[in-house]
């Protein structure tokens, strides 16, 4: 159950951040580009258990027309327990009270957990209407195109 964790508005502290990352198996960030990345946050929750953060997600952009929700994560034994939807409840939240009519809200899913944002309004691209999402990986961008081509 997660019944004893709270949901808390703010932003993890640069350790918790990392040791969230860590404990999904995301890739690890320099402290300090973490710090900065953070202070720059436009909103973040965390879900408190009563002796550590065991989940996180905030929310980047520019405060009005673009929204980009961000590091949803939750430790590997607190998923599957709805954590995850009372965090993106709350992410949805902010964002309707802050985004304007018609403001970009995205955000990039793990694979295989796309019907997870389904259900927050979210659909995968391309469409009919809209081409591909893109990304990429700083310094790792051309590693990651050669290996592509082969």
């Amino acid at each position: 159950m997660t019944d004893n964790i709270l949901l808390v508005d703010r932003k993890p502290s640069v350790k918790e951040y990392l040791s969230l990352r860590k404990a999904v198996e995301f890739q690890l960030m320099p402290e300090d580009s973490v710090a900065r990345g953070l202070d720059n946050s436009l909103f973040a929750v965390c879900a408190a258990s009563p002796d550590r953060i065991v989940g996180m997600a905030r929310v980047i952009g520019d405060g009005g027309t673009c929204f980009y929700v961000q590091d949803v994560l939750v430790l590997p034994e607190f998923q599957g327990r709805g954590l995850g939807a009372r965090i993106m409840e709350r992410i949805m939240d902010y964002i309707g009270k802050n985004a304007c009519q018609s403001a970009v809200v995205g955000l990039m899913s793990t694979k295989g957990l796309e019907h997870f944002y389904e259900r927050y309004g979210f659909w995968k691209r391309p469409t009919e209407q809209f081409g591909n999402g893109m990304i990429q990986f700083w310094g790792e961008a051309m590693h990651l195109v050669k290996d592509l081509k082969g």
